[in-house]
């Protein structure tokens, strides 16, 4: 007998409890169980954008390779567009710009550039679209834009090839002190084993900064 009472005891306490807290237990379960379906969702939509992208990017490559520039242009805009937030889309951009420069169509290389140094979600892409950017820039004779470009607070391992391109733009307005200033700095951000150090040298040596 004292065990039932013991027992209505208990359920009368959790009756007690349930009425009480019951549902805000209820509504919080709800809120996980929730959280915890919005992320698969949005984990299997982030892997299917990822192989969508691929499949496109592939696409590109294989046109890039093959120099097909009406094939570039056709895969590279839904890959920007649709596209954005995957690492495709900027590995896209660069060598669609590669493609276009190849081509000899200077605006057209300049266009998925710009895009990546605005858009691109890996640090280093957006980086090596600034250096690209800033060489057909150079090309074009736009020396303060590509200086522009250029002048940000930390290039990681994209230093050095940053401070040689400072060095062409400043030596292509003529000054030639800033310039070798520049180059000097490029040989000091170069790994000794990179391939652009002896290029960086000879610049530097034409100019008498050995």
């Amino acid at each position: 007998m004292a065990y039932d009472l013991q027992e209505q005891d208990q359920l009368d306490a959790f009756k007690a409890f349930w009425n009480k807290w019951g549902n805000l237990l209820l509504a919080l379960v709800t809120v996980v169980l929730l959280a915890i379906a919005g992320w698969r969702a949005w984990g299997w939509w982030q892997q299917k954008q990822s192989v969508e992208a691929s499949v496109l990017y592939d696409q590109l490559r294989d046109a890039v390779e093959k120099k097909d520039v009406a094939k570039v242009k056709q895969t590279s805009g839904p890959l920007f567009e649709k596209y954005s937030g995957t690492v495709y889309g900027s590995m896209g951009a660069l060598i669609a710009a590669r493609a276009y420069y190849d081509a000899g169509d200077l605006k057209a290389a300049k266009a998925p550039l710009q895009w990546a140094v605005d858009n691109a979600k890996d640090p280093e892409h957006k980086l090596l679209a600034r250096l690209r950017l800033a060489g057909i820039l150079l090309d074009e004779k736009a020396y303060d834009d590509g200086l522009k470009l250029l002048a940000v607070d930390d290039a990681g391992a994209f230093a050095g090839a940053f401070a040689d391109r400072r060095g062409d733009l400043l030596l292509a307005q003529g000054k030639r002190d800033e310039a070798r200033a520049a180059y000097k700095t490029a040989l000091e951000r170069l790994e000794r084993s990179a391939a652009l150090r002896p290029l960086v040298q000879m610049k530097l040596d034409a100019l008498g900064g050995a």
